[in-house]
């Protein structure tokens, strides 16, 4: 039953984002197009159709849990692993390339 309200619930968001988006982007470009370029007013529809285009072109369909996601928990598995002095050593680098006065940088942090 959970899932069942969940899809629905995903649904009903996606489809009001849409309408939203659509709307604003119908908005803004009947409002800045045709005095900037003397392009066209666009229907509602043309708006949604430009939302979906854009977001393929630009950004794709998928979601929050793209391959970039994941480099946290790759540097959290590689700073387990690390020794106390590869844990100092590689403070030390960072503190160097962030921009740290080196008598900053020599002091030890608590």
């Amino acid at each position: 039953m959970r899932k069942i309200l969940r899809g629905l619930m995903f649904v009903l968001l996606a489809t009001a984002a849409l309408v939203l988006f659509g709307f604003v982007v119908m908005s803004l470009w009947n409002w800045l197009t045709p005095a900037l370029f003397g392009w066209k007013l666009i229907t509602f529809w043309q708006a949604v159709g430009l939302v979906i285009l854009t977001r393929i072109l630009f950004g794709g369909f998928r979601g929050h849990r793209g391959p970039g996601r994941h480099w946290r928990y790759r540097i959290k598995e590689r700073w387990e692993k690390m020794t106390p002095e590869e844990r100092e050593k590689f403070r030390e680098g960072m503190r160097r390339r962030c921009g740290y006065p080196e008598e900053q940088a020599a002091k030890p942090t608590a």
